[in-house]
């Protein structure tokens, strides 16, 4: 696949329940959901969740046994790397820990689960490009352009953001490009990696842990505000306005996993 070390290729959501999930997400972001695991041989249910230009992200459900192991409703996000046991290595040695060990998914890629010295959770990927498409390239996140339904903001609150944008600067290189003065809750440092991919901010007292939180694109922010409370959801952060005059705003799904959303305010 053409896309570079570094890139965020895959969001992934682990949820209690795939209908449930599925109506929720439909009505608020638009996408369409599987109602079928994509591979049910597997013994997996693990769901595509398709923008109109087909899948961004997948929806696995979170079992009995992940929830009793402390697991909880979230959505995650897939870093894509040379070599998975290096930055396995990597991470480790800066600090962080491995949830999950390196190993291969046939037809996928070699993948593994780690989080940052913070605690924040990701996965970092070799993936499999498809047979017919060897130089296919993931636009999961829309790093060039608006697209309606992918993932256009990707941001870290930290316990520690001076040692984030050390620790994902070694493993990934990903650069600082400026920051925004949040006042009493400090600085919001951009995150370069040829293109703006996101930010790194302090950790609200509020939120249990550090955590990514992925911001995904809408057509109308105050139309999804609208279907988000309808459909169970709630609101953290009502839109606020963005300097490049798009709207944010975050907000938990019926079963408590952390989301954003970004759009025009018609």
């Amino acid at each position: 696949m053409t896309n570079k070390h570094g890139d965020f290729i895959w969001y992934e959501l682990l949820t209690p329940d795939q209908e449930a999930t599925r109506s929720f997400y439909e009505s608020v972001v638009g996408w369409t959901i599987d109602k079928a695991p994509a591979n049910a041989a597997n013994g997996m249910d693990y769901r595509m969740i398709n923008s109109a230009s087909g899948p961004i992200a997948g929806s696995m459900t979170l079992t009995a046994d992940m929830q009793s192991g402390g697991m909880q409703p979230c959505w995650l996000g897939y870093i894509t790397v040379d070599n998975v046991d290096d930055v396995v290595e990597a991470t480790t040695a800066a600090g962080g820990k491995v949830h999950m060990e390196p190993h291969e998914l046939d037809g996928v890629g070699r993948f593994a689960f780690v989080a940052d010295p913070a605690g924040a959770l990701f996965y970092v990927m070799k993936p499999v490009p498809p047979a017919d498409d060897p130089d296919a390239s993931s636009n999961s996140f829309a790093a060039t352009e608006p697209l309606v339904g992918h993932c256009a903001w990707n941001e870290l609150a930290s316990s520690d953001p001076a040692a984030a944008l050390n620790f994902y600067h070694d493993l990934f290189g990903w650069e600082k490009d400026g920051e925004m003065d949040m006042g009493p809750m400090g600085k919001y440092e951009f995150l370069r990696h040829d293109h703006l991919i996101g930010a790194v901010m302090p950790k609200p007292p509020e939120m249990p842990v550090s955590a990514w939180t992925f911001y995904f694109r809408v057509p109308d922010i105050d139309a999804a505000v609208v279907k988000i409370e309808g459909e169970g959801g709630k609101i953290l952060q009502p839109p606020i306005q963005n300097p490049g005059g798009d709207y944010s705003m975050t907000a938990i799904d019926p079963h408590g996993a952390q989301f954003g959303l970004v759009g025009a305010r018609q």
